[in-house]
C-alpha cells in the first residue's frame, strides 16, 4: 500500500508556512521531504502496523525530549534504531499543531544534519 496523499499535503502545507524550500523524493516505500538535499522528514507505511508513519529526522539531542510524545519511537527498519531519527504514529500527529510540532523540531535540525554522500 503506498502512503496517504492526504498526509502528504499537511506536510507540505506545513513547509510552506515555514516558508521553507523542499522537495520530493520517493524512498523506503514512502515519500521523502528533501531540504537543503538532506533527508528532513517522511512518510513510511508501516506493513506490521498497517498505518502511516511520520518518519522525522530531528537530532540525537532532540530525540531524547521527543520520545516522550505521544506517538514517539525510536525510527527502526532493521532492527537498530536509526540515531536522530523518531517515527511517529498517527495519534502523534493527528492536529496541525502537533504536525507543525514535528516539522519545525526538523526544520531546526536540517542546517546541522550532514549530506549523504552522492553514488557515482
Amino acid at each position: 500500500m503506498a502512503y496517504d496523499e492526504f498526509i502528504a499535503d499537511r506536510i507540505r502545507n506545513s513547509f510552506n508556512d515555514h516558508k521553507t524550500s523542499f522537495y520530493e523524493k520517493r524512498m523506503f516505500g514512502g515519500l521523502c521531504f528533501m531540504v537543503d538535499d538532506k533527508m528532513c522528514c517522511g512518510i513510511h507505511f508501516d506493513k506490521k502496523k498497517n498505518t502511516d508513519l511520520l518518519m522525522a529526522r530531528i537530532g540525537e539531542d532532540a530525540t531524547i525530549g521527543a520520545v516522550k510524545r505521544e506517538g514517539c519511537h525510536p525510527m527502526d527498519f532493521t532492527g537498530r534504531p536509526m540515531k536522530g531519527y523518531v517515527f511517529v504514529t498517527p495519534d502523534g500527529f493527528d492536529t496541525d499543531e502537533d504536525l507543525d510540532y514535528w516539522i519545525s523540531l526538523c526544520v531546526a535540525f536540517n542546517p546541522l544534519a550532514k549530506t549523504s554522500k552522492r553514488k557515482k
